[in-house]
């Protein structure tokens, strides 16, 4: 890709010409020389500057959709070519929260381990917008996570419905809000733990309608008292203190194995929709739907509800 894009691309994701010129190896001046450059190239204006850094305009955020398409095309060509040459043996590449890791897609990792022993597995732990950051960057070729709400449609990704799983919520053994059922005001009167707290970064997937309420909130400005991209790190936190954590349900035992109980809510709690995320250019490619294939047997096996 061009390098002038290359490097717009960075800018975009870095949101400081400081921050993308250190990824890049290369001076701030000379990459705001060449932004400036880009924008008179194009005839229109890509980037708002401020104090603290810079943001797309509306030229800049079709510019971006458009380049990261361009530099995945370009990079889904050179894999191709790579194993048309016989370079490289197909392997499994692929994303998952780890709840649905835990649930179905190790068990799933393992057995496709011991039928081609010599293919290379790549699995990249992560909540929904991480992994998304890495499908548009071609670093994986499919991910396990919830439907995305107000995902911006010029991604370019699909979703792939499995299941419809309702969410619970989590305290440590011997927790007051364990006496009897609880509302949601009662139990959201304790301290809020979270795992998929959303980063600024990230807002870009969203439509724009949907950015403040959902990929806006600071974390110091949100309710959550702890966050953390770590499951692990979450489940420890709530077993160790007061704190709640609302999650899929479907981790229950799991998380009973980990000192955690669920609260018995007196109303109805959230459901939400638990699918496959694709390229469009990609899911219709041999490897890839034979990939949603192995997900989906796995999912049906694990996950209630599980749609066909």
């Amino acid at each position: 890709m061009d390098k002038l894009l290359s490097q717009f691309v960075a800018v975009a994701e870095a949101g400081t010409i400081s921050g993308a010129a250190t990824a890049l190896f290369i001076t701030q001046p000379t990459l705001t020389f060449n932004m400036r450059k880009l924008e008179g190239t194009m005839g229109v204006p890509l980037l708002n500057r401020s104090g603290r850094g810079v943001t797309l305009t509306a030229y800049g955020e079709t510019l971006y959709q458009n380049a990261r398409l361009m530099q995945r095309l370009y990079d889904n060509t050179l894999k191709a070519i790579a194993e048309q040459q016989g370079r490289i043996e197909q392997g499994l590449n692929i994303g998952t929260g780890y709840s649905w890791w835990t649930l179905f897609i190790r068990d799933m990792v393992v057995d496709y381990s011991r039928s081609f022993a010599n293919a290379r597995v790549h699995v990249s732990l992560g909540n929904q917008l991480r992994l998304m950051d890495q499908l548009l960057s071609g670093d994986i070729s499919v991910f396990v996570g919830h439907e995305i709400e107000g995902l911006n449609r010029s991604t370019g990704a699909r979703f792939i419905p499995l299941a419809r799983v309702d969410h619970g919520y989590f305290v440590r053994v011997g927790h007051a809000l364990l006496e009897k059922p609880r509302s949601i005001a009662e139990i959201e009167a304790f301290p809020a733990v979270t795992s998929s707290l959303p980063e600024a970064r990230h807002q870009r997937f969203f439509e724009t309608w949907s950015r403040t309420t959902a990929a806006g909130a600071r974390f110091d400005q949100g309710k959550y008292a702890f966050a953390s991209n770590s499951l692990a790190a979450c489940v420890d936190y709530v077993a160790r203190t007061d704190a709640v954590i609302n999650h899929t349900a479907v981790m229950a035992a799991d998380f009973a194995r980990r000192g955690l109980r669920r609260v018995d809510v007196t109303e109805a709690t959230r459901e939400s929709q638990v699918g496959l995320y694709v390229l469009d250019e990609r899911a219709d490619e041999p490897r890839v739907v034979e990939l949603i294939g192995w997900l989906k047997g796995a999912a049906n096996a694990a996950l209630p509800a599980s749609q066909p």
